[in-house]
């Protein structure tokens, strides 16, 4: 019910789901970026992650991103339609969305949160629904009609949204991400990393150049 959804929506925005990735924010923060021998290797694909297209393709894109960074917000909107017709649409890359809440991190981790709740199939559904409306969002200063559009789409009724945001393993799971992300030396959103190395250009053609070589090779 709707009555119910929104207030606990508001109390994890303040208190409760945010605590985990407010505190990875803090590190990041506070750490001086890691020497690229001190970086852990990005962690290995899961079935935990949320990945759009073949199982078996050739090349692997790992995106770290945030609900409420823009320049996430252009990327999906702006380059992933030209990048999946070229690439995942084709079989030849696989995309794995992970998640690096960024500020307001109550904000960002809730709805990180919502989309993890999300039946499997809808994930693309509820990240886009979040990317699409994120400046709409902002410009009214309020996220809650936000969130609702992305329970809406997320093949979950609002009641097992509700309690899937209640467990504990929802939050430890976006824990385990953002620390993993920190490890690699992850400091920004959006990044990205193909075949396990990093690209610092997010650009079409950036990614282009670096997967391009790795299809012809095989």
């Amino acid at each position: 019910m709707t009555r119910h959804i929104l207030p606990l929506i508001s109390a994890l925005a303040i208190v409760g789901l945010s605590a985990a990735p407010a505190a990875a924010l803090d590190l990041v923060r506070k750490s001086a970026a890691p020497s690229s021998s001190a970086q852990a290797a990005v962690p290995a694909v899961t079935a935990a992650d949320r990945v759009m297209g073949r199982a078996d393709a050739p090349v692997t894109v790992i995106e770290y991103a945030s609900f409420t960074c823009n320049h996430c917000a252009d990327w999906t909107n702006e380059v992933l339609p030209q990048f999946k017709a070229r690439y995942i649409d084709t079989g030849k890359v696989r995309l794995v969305f992970r998640d690096m809440p960024t500020a307001p991190a109550p904000i960002a981790s809730t709805a990180a949160g919502i989309a993890r709740c999300a039946a499997p199939e809808r994930f693309f559904d509820v990240a886009h629904s979040f990317m699409s409306g994120q400046s709409a969002a902002f410009e009214k200063g309020d996220a809650r009609e936000w969130f609702m559009n992305a329970i809406a789409v997320s093949g979950r009724t609002q009641e097992q949204i509700e309690a899937c945001l209640k467990a504990p393993a929802t939050s430890q799971a976006l824990q385990a991400e953002v620390e993993g992300a920190v490890a690699a030396g992850v400091t920004g959103t959006p990044s990205f990393f193909v075949n396990g190395k990093r690209i610092e250009d997010h650009s079409l053609q950036a990614l282009s150049a670096a997967i391009d070589p790795l299809i012809r090779a095989r």
